[in-house]
């Protein structure tokens, strides 16, 4: 695990998490949520809330009824894509990664990226 010299905490960490889930949204959608925000819940649960996701030929699908393909995409690319979401959290946080859960909603417009932590190393 690469981690952040030294690792972040607090609103850095969370605006860098944000950031860095942004980024990688515009480098494989090529473009950006509309929204976003993480929050550190408890000690150990991480979660990214992303709003307006979808890219046009997403909506042109959801459109025309046809957004359980447009979920069964997301759902794969997210899952092919883990590892590279996880090392981003990994790196700023100084924390291991032990479960990440992507989902999306099509109705409202949004996905949540959920990184549960390990505690941290003392």
């Amino acid at each position: 695990m690469l981690v952040a010299d030294p690792p972040l905490s607090g609103d850095e960490l969370l605006s860098a998490v944000t950031e860095a889930m942004v980024a990688l949204h515009e480098r494989y959608y090529h473009r950006s949520p509309v929204t976003a925000k993480t929050q550190l819940l408890g000690d150990d649960l991480l979660a990214c809330v992303l709003g307006g996701v979808y890219t046009d030929v997403e909506k042109t699908m959801i459109e025309l009824q046809r957004s359980a393909v447009v979920q069964e995409t997301r759902s794969a690319f997210q899952n092919a894509m883990q590892r590279k979401f996880i090392d981003k959290v990994e790196r700023l946080t100084g924390r291991d990664v032990l479960a990440f859960i992507s989902n999306h909603h099509v109705g409202p417009d949004m996905e949540i990226e959920l990184f549960m932590l390990a505690p941290p190393m003392a």
